[in-house]
């Protein structure tokens, strides 16, 4: 497989070389790709298999390697997760399984393959957006919403401390934001959201007794999801759990993490911190999706409902950006696990 002669067609006889998300029903072209995953199954009747994920920036295809195909001992032998490949393959799009690969070549790449286009930038998924932009936003958000003094000096002291790491992480990792400045992005668009909706809310409901909180209502948009900064380690290769995220979850770790800086802040008021450190432990909702506690006061509620929305809509918007079949619905390769509606006329 390591042979760079499986490739010696000539530039007129040859496929052509296309990205992966370029590659259309039927196509037979050359493509570069990113072995993400890799995980060793068994069909019902007992037989191995491998199902891969290949991708680049824009998509990702989860391709299976049966036993009987002539790829099966390399790849159980010498593909690694991080490994990069060139591949010969005709393209099929299946209505159940999304897009997959009849792939006839298959190699490691080679430093002659940058001559034709090869970058291992182009596989790494990262925000649309600026990550310095973003940063500045929420930090200026924060300076102009939060009116009480000790929980905006709470809030901005997070943030300067692990502003690399804020600009850097994903913010899962699979099914939404799951690339580099994904948490960001995330934090940023649910940030914006609570905003408008603790004015719209606050402007609806003036009597209410105690009155909405704006501040505490920015604050826990910030910091709701804080605690995967400890949660998921991220490098080239991508996003995972470290030991402490798989055992104890990223809402424990942000209440803690929370905790921690209030220690170097004087006259934060026990009650905020209390509605605060609420706000992070709630903001999941149901036990099964791991929030421990229901949101119990309107704060809490309003930031996940805004953290919920932020999420779905990414993965439906996401999906439609991707699924390149011309069908009525896309597939149920999704992460909301439904067919998305697209016809317009």
């Amino acid at each position: 497989m390591n042979d760079s002669s499986l490739f010696n067609d000539t530039q007129m006889s040859g496929p052509p070389n296309l990205a992966l998300h370029e590659l259309k029903d039927g196509q037979r072209a050359d493509c570069f790709a990113l072995l993400s995953d890799r995980q060793s199954l068994t069909t019902r009747e007992g037989k191995p298999f491998y199902r891969v994920t290949l991708r680049n920036r824009s998509c990702s295809i989860h391709q299976p390697i049966w036993s009987d195909s002539p790829w099966f001992d390399d790849c159980r032998q010498h593909w690694k997760i991080g490994d990069f490949f060139k591949i010969r393959a005709v393209y099929r799009e299946d209505k159940r399984y999304g897009g997959q690969l009849d792939i006839e070549k298959i190699r490691f790449i080679t430093n002659e393959d940058r001559d034709e286009g090869f970058d291992p930038a182009d596989f790494y998924e990262r925000s649309r957006y600026d990550p310095d932009e973003m940063f500045a936003e929420l930090t200026s958000i924060a300076q102009e919403q939060i009116t009480h003094s000790s929980l905006k000096e709470l809030v901005l002291k997070i943030l300067d401390q692990y502003q690399t790491h804020i600009k850097q992480m994903p913010a899962a990792t699979r099914y939404h934001h799951a690339f580099a400045g994904g948490f960001l992005e995330h934090t940023l668009s649910v940030t914006r959201t609570s905003v408008y909706l603790a004015e719209k809310y606050g402007t609806y409901y003036p009597n209410a007794s105690p009155p909405l909180d704006r501040s505490l209502i920015v604050a826990g948009a910030i910091l709701h999801d804080i605690g995967k900064l400890r949660e998921l380690a991220y490098d080239s290769e991508g996003s995972r759990y470290t030991a402490e995220g798989l055992l104890i979850g990223h809402i424990l770790m942000g209440r803690d993490l929370v905790r921690e800086m209030a220690n170097s802040i004087e006259d934060l008021p026990e009650k905020m911190m209390l509605r605060l450190e609420h706000i992070i432990v709630a903001h999941q909702n149901l036990p099964e999706w791991g929030s421990p506690k229901l949101p119990q006061t309107p704060e809490s509620l309003l930031v996940h409902y805004a953290d919920d929305m932020d999420a779905k809509i990414h993965m439906m918007m996401i999906t439609l950006e991707n699924d390149t079949s011309e069908e009525t619905f896309t597939t149920l390769k999704n992460p909301l696990r439904r067919d998305i509606y697209r016809e317009t006329d």
